[in-house]
């Protein structure tokens, strides 16, 4: 059995000042580019949303690009076509990307890194 070692210094530049906002609650606006699909843990398709230019409240970017799950309150908006903005309030937390544990071992990786995302994404809004 390996185990899995962390990538140390991997982190994307862009997602650097989504690090320096980690555990904080913030106002974001990011670009819709399109509906996606992933699986789910019970291998299931679940249906995602890909916001491009994802700027903080001072409009710097704070990441290229992030994936969240089309929920309820994504749905809302009605449907979106490539170029809308999208302003929403959402908690910056630390995950760990890749695969470790047992799919690690499956797919023969054994490194994964750590990243940053934005979590329970509320007061979803299409602006102008």
């Amino acid at each position: 059995m390996t185990k899995a070692r962390i990538r140390q210094g991997s982190i994307y530049k862009m997602r650097q000042e989504l690090k320096k906002l980690n555990e904080m609650r913030k106002t974001f606006v990011g670009i819709f580019k399109r509906y996606g699909t992933k699986s789910n843990w019970h291998g299931f398709p679940e249906k995602t949303i890909l916001l491009i230019n994802v700027q903080d409240s001072n409009r710097k970017i704070v990441a290229d690009h992030l994936w969240f799950k089309n929920n309820k309150s994504f749905e809302n908006l009605g449907e979106l076509s490539e170029g809308d903005k999208i302003q929403f309030d959402a908690r910056v937390k630390e995950y760990v990307k890749g695969y470790h544990g047992r799919k690690a071992e499956e797919y023969g990786e054994d490194t994964y890194e750590e990243d940053y995302k934005l979590n329970f994404p509320t007061k979803i809004q299409k602006i102008k």
